[in-house]
């Protein structure tokens, strides 16, 4: 599992504390790039004695992690990027939205089958148990299958750098066009 909630976030102490439980809860072995601020004492001494996750306090190549074949899933803030570039990869996506489109990315991922939202409470918060319960869902039970194979088709789609140069040709031969034909883009 590859964890990260883009570079303009900084996660409360909380949010680290309850993400973190969520993943030691899940048993699932995990990567995850925080920012050096965003780490409470004594978190990363604490999962490197229990020997279930890495974290990376600088910057980190996030596609060629998310292209790493042990890489099975993206717990991420649903950021547009990330979630291309997860999509990209076939990755299941556990999404955790935090700030301004990243909600609503996130509940279009959701409605589409390509993801699953983490639950929150009343007041916008999360817990650690509905984190792990997402991400075994997501990566492990048998009811997650479906979003696993769905993972998978998209790969096909927002993979193919063929199609992506093809939309791009087209797209450049629109506004030519328009241009040419003196309307203004």
């Amino acid at each position: 599992m590859y964890v990260a909630f883009g570079s303009e976030l900084k996660l409360s102490d909380t949010q680290v504390k309850e993400i973190t439980v969520g993943l030691e809860l899940s048993g699932l072995h995990f990567v995850w790039a925080l920012r050096a601020g965003s780490v409470p004492a004594g978190l990363v001494e604490s999962i490197k004695l229990h020997g279930f996750g890495l974290f990376c306090m600088d910057w980190f190549p996030q596609v060629r992690i998310l292209a790493h074949p042990s890489i099975g899933g993206f717990l991420t803030h649903a950021g547009y990027s990330s979630v291309v570039e997860g999509l990209a990869f076939g990755l299941t996506m556990v999404l955790l939205p935090m700030i301004i489109d990243q909600g609503l990315i996130a509940r279009r991922l959701v409605e589409k089958g390509s993801g699953v939202e983490v639950p929150r409470k009343e007041d916008g918060s999360f817990t650690g148990d509905e984190i792990a319960k997402s991400l075994r869902f997501a990566m492990v039970e048998d009811e997650g299958k479906v979003l696993r194979a769905k993972a998978k088709e998209c790969r096909y789609l927002f993979g193919d750098e063929e199609l992506h140069d093809f939309y791009v040709s087209e797209s450049i031969q629109h506004l030519k066009r328009l241009v040419e034909a003196g309307l203004s883009v």
